[in-house]
């Protein structure tokens, strides 16, 4: 194209159209305008350094039409919030000091909600200037409306008469931190332009990046998620042809590339966590249809997270095995299960109960989210074993045999001195799980139950939520041995999001997840491998901590060269694999 004349349209439009396909399909990075005098507008380093980058900017006005926001963030891969005027300080719940320059008041509301609902979507965020104190403030930090006379510390000159694409000062980069591993070097030249500032860092952040007086000069997130900000003007220095400062804009066009690949594929596959435990929360009156803080899954967070599918329990703690015990264990499972089928009921519109692989997938074509039934800890069945059945016909999918205690049916993984298997009864209850449809989990189950359920049941059975023992000598999760077993019957494994089954100390990370499945298939094979979060029942960890947050686990999964095929499979194809085969049974 370069021989074609820029003003002979015809020769370009040829041009563009003699070969397919025509271009590459860039992640769009929407950038915050400058909204003044009537006017939206942009400075030219911004875009031009998001398409050297290789990305597509899109400048976004400042309007604060929820609408046009929800469309906005389902449209773009990453978002720079760029600089600008002070933020008015009744966002900040302050009165103005003196010190206070101009301020914007058609950008703050539009750029603070932007950014809350984008950290919610997991959106690739890069802050500049202005945008880092946006973002800080939208995430819980705090901010100085002037640096230098809210500060006790004498400061530097931090808005220099220099032109913007020359240094004034230098910062200091941590270098444990992203920044540093970008820029390659501790003490880094800057331009400056502000005297407002982060004052203390939000929450799920930490400041890498400090100025000789004291100052912040960048952050980053903690929590593994793709969220920077720097507070001199990077955008600036590709304007004297200086690339120094494309490192950072670099790394968010390939975070918002991940991203966008994620939400492809999540659109192309069945996402199903085969484990959680939100109806134990149900006693606390909470809303599903809100973004309810008490919880970890809802109908927000699942849309934010891409997540199609859950499997809800009804949980029992294990209690005294006495007749009545028994009967009310029942019983308190069957009101479980109502108030899971209430709930879906309530919300009709987004959600439905799903009783087979066929349902998830009719509901995510319906635009609608699936909720199966479990139940966890086979107390349930009490000594009768006609509840079996009757839970079947209820809908439900599974029943771990036990939980955290022995019962009628088997040995447990906790409180099993005896290192009890799976008891006569407990054999015709996995033959009965067998014949009616139900999957048999031996999730918390003793290892010497696990074989034997292995042994006894006809159908491939399921651990709805373990890790590996090898990396975390756990007793509830699976050392290598039971990982080959499970996987020569056809069953599946599901990693579980849970602290103490990830790490034998510490605080557990998303990385740390990503570790164990990999440990999985290598000693199972991508067949055989899943993910169950036991969100709300203790589960979530730095990375991907709730609904929402289950795209980030794709992200690191993509960046570790999983294919799209694979994907299926661990996100639900294992597991709905197994169910179907298990619910190919005679009516009943």
């Amino acid at each position: 194209m370069e021989t074609v004349r820029h003003f002979d349209i015809s020769a370009i439009y040829d041009e563009l159209h003699n070969h397919f396909p025509t271009y590459k399909n860039k992640p769009v990075i929407g950038l915050t305008g400058n909204y003044h005098d009537n006017e939206c507008a942009l400075a030219e380093g911004y875009y031009l350094s998001i398409l050297k980058a290789g990305g597509i900017p899109l400048i976004l006005p400042p309007v604060d039409d929820t609408d046009t926001l929800l469309n906005t963030l389902d449209t773009i891969d990453g978002l720079l919030l760029t600089g600008g005027s002070d933020i008015n300080p009744l966002f900040l719940h302050e009165e103005p000091v003196k010190e206070l320059h101009s301020i914007n008041p058609h950008r703050d509301q539009q750029e603070l909600l932007l950014t809350r609902l984008a950290a919610d979507r997991q959106i690739p965020i890069l802050g500049i200037c202005r945008g880092m104190q946006v973002m800080n403030f939208a995430l819980d930090g705090t901010l100085y409306q002037d640096i230098h006379s809210q500060r006790k510390e004498a400061c530097i000159k931090h808005s220099q008469d220099l032109e913007r694409p020359y240094p004034s000062h230098t910062v200091h980069i941590q270098k444990d931190s992203l920044l540093y591993n970008l820029m390659g070097t501790e003490t880094l030249p800057v331009n400056s332009f502000h005297h407002q500032a982060v004052k203390d860092v939000a929450p799920g952040f930490r400041a890498t990046a400090i100025a000789p007086d004291g100052i912040i000069e960048a952050m980053e997130s903690t929590e593994c998620k793709a969220m920077m900000g720097v507070q001199w003007h990077p955008e600036c220095f590709i304007l004297n042809g200086n690339r120094c400062m494309m490192p950072i804009f670099n790394w968010l066009i390939q975070e918002a590339s991940f991203y966008k690949e994620a939400k492809r594929v999540h659109n192309r596959i069945i996402t199903l966590d085969s484990h959680c435990d939100t109806p134990m929360f149900f006693d606390q009156n909470i809303q599903f249809h809100t973004r309810d803080k008490r919880i970890l899954v809802d109908l927000h967070k699942m849309t934010e997270g891409k997540q199609d599918a859950v499997i809800m329990v009804a949980y029992l703690k294990q209690l005294e095995r006495d007749d009545a015990s028994l009967l009310e264990a029942t019983a308190k499972a069957n009101r479980i299960l109502t108030e899971i089928e209430e709930m879906a009921a309530k919300n009709k519109d987004y959600v439905e109960i799903a009783y087979t692989p066929e349902d998830i997938l009719r509901l995510k074509m319906a635009g609608k989210k699936a909720i199966m039934l479990g139940i966890e800890n086979g107390y349930a069945v009490g000594k009768d074993i006609r509840n079996v059945e009757r839970f079947r016909k209820r809908g439900v999918v599974y029943m771990t045999l036990c939980h955290n205690g022995n019962n009628d049916i088997c040995g447990s993984a906790k409180d099993n001195p005896e290192d009890l298997g799976v008891s006569a009864f407990g054999e015709s209850v996995i033959h009965e799980m067998n014949r009616v449809g139900m999957m048999v989990d031996i999730s918390h189950t003793g290892r010497h139950t696990f074989y034997d359920a292995l042994e006894i049941s006809r159908k491939p059975i399921v651990a709805s939520h373990s890790s590996v023992r090898d990396l975390c000598n756990h007793p509830r999760n699976l050392d290598d041995e039971q990982m080959r077993a499970l996987a020569r019957k056809g069953g599946v494994a599901q990693v579980t999001l849970y602290n103490g089954f990830l790490r034998a100390d510490g605080q557990a990370t998303i990385m740390d997840a990503v570790h164990h499945l990999n440990h999985m298939i290598s000693v199972m094979g991508i067949e055989h491998v899943g993910i169950g979060t036991d969100f709300d029942g203790d589960g979530g960890i730095t990375g991907c901590a709730c609904s929402s947050e289950l795209i980030n686990f794709t992200k690191k999964l993509l960046k570790e060269r999983f294919t799209e095929d694979d994907l299926r499979l661990i996100w639900g194809g294992n597991f709905l694999r197994v169910m179907k085969e298990v619910q190919d049974v005679k009516p009943i």
